[in-house]
């Protein structure tokens, strides 16, 4: 597979001698659905901000399919569109002009602008706002306006930094759908977000940062196997009197139909199954009880700040 994005020894120091990237290395294959988390403050949007050349880096290397954009950085920009945190564009426009004139800014003719506009208008949910004033547009909406002007150009990398901050579920989850339509039409797309399920949900790799340093680099799946264990919360047909002795899976209960269990690698929900059924106890649904990746991002976070603080 080409890259996508390759990052060489990334560095930002800032006037103050504050370092926020400390010579970081990160590469996403073409095609990936890649995750860039971290805590606030921790370097995501800096380094995002050097690749779209909003922030002056203070060494290293970018190249964006294969072409480095210290030396063209023309030619990489037109490969990327970015969807940034703060809504950008100008309010007292209609929708559908904001997209037009964007495409006028890549030499795109106004005829195949409109066709992409009407495509992507479409696609979000947002044509019949297309002569609206963005400033009237709900939060929801302005965010679906900014994804779609960042594809008004057709880029091969989408950056989508926090794109659904404010979101409710409903409208978070119809643009979970689209993105992974985006991506399985081939467009490659790195994500940061808060939202860790949204992360589990979406990404195929996952880079953490923490403190300017990429702590963290793996395909989703490897990373998940690491976890020791998951907690799971029951909800029980019918009542439990009391709780019975049953090894290996460390139930606990929290009222009469709840139970909360800890499963390691070693022990399957169909092993826990059986053995509930054995007691005749019967499970009508379960849930995790918190995110896997964000149990998993906490404890390799915590376990980088204890490091550098010892």
């Amino acid at each position: 597979m080409s890259k996508a994005l390759d990052i060489r020894g990334l560095r930002k120091v800032y006037g103050n001698g504050f370092e926020a990237l400390h010579g970081i290395d990160l590469t996403v294959e073409e095609g990936d659905f890649f995750g860039l988390l971290g805590p606030n403050g921790a370097g995501k949007s800096t380094a995002i901000g050097i690749v779209c050349s909003l922030v002056r880096k203070t060494a290293g290397q970018v190249r964006v399919f294969g072409i480095d954009i210290d030396r063209d950085f023309s030619s990489a920009k037109s490969h990327i569109g970015l969807v940034p945190q703060e809504f950008n564009f100008h309010v007292f426009e209609p929708v559908i002009e904001i997209l037009i004139n964007q495409a006028g800014y890549y030499g795109i003719p106004r005829r195949i602008a409109s066709e992409r506009a009407e495509r992507n208008l479409h696609q979000l949910g947002l044509w019949d706002k297309r002569n609206s004033i963005a400033r009237n547009l709900s939060g929801g909406m302005k965010r679906r306006l900014m994804i779609a002007r960042a594809l008004t150009h057709e880029p091969r990398l989408l950056i989508l930094d926090e794109p659904t901050a404010g979101v409710d579920i409903e409208i978070r989850r119809s643009m979970w759908q689209f993105m992974r339509e985006r991506n399985r039409a081939g467009t490659t797309i790195i994500l940061t977000t808060h939202y860790l399920e949204e992360a589990e949900a979406l990404c195929d790799t996952i880079a953490i940062i923490n403190d300017g340093r990429v702590i963290e680099h793996a395909d989703k799946k490897t990373l998940l196997t690491r976890m020791p264990r998951e907690t799971f919360i029951l909800d029980l047909r019918r009542p439990l009197t009391q709780l019975p002795a049953i090894p290996d899976f460390g139930l606990r209960q929290i009222d009469p139909l709840t139970l909360e269990v800890d499963l390691t690698r070693h022990c399957t929900l169909n092993d826990l199954f059986q053995a509930l059924s054995r007691h005749g106890i019967e499970v009508l649904s379960l849930r995790n009880e918190s995110n896997r990746l964000e149990q998993l991002f906490m404890e390799i976070v915590g376990n980088d700040d204890r490091e550098r603080q010892a």
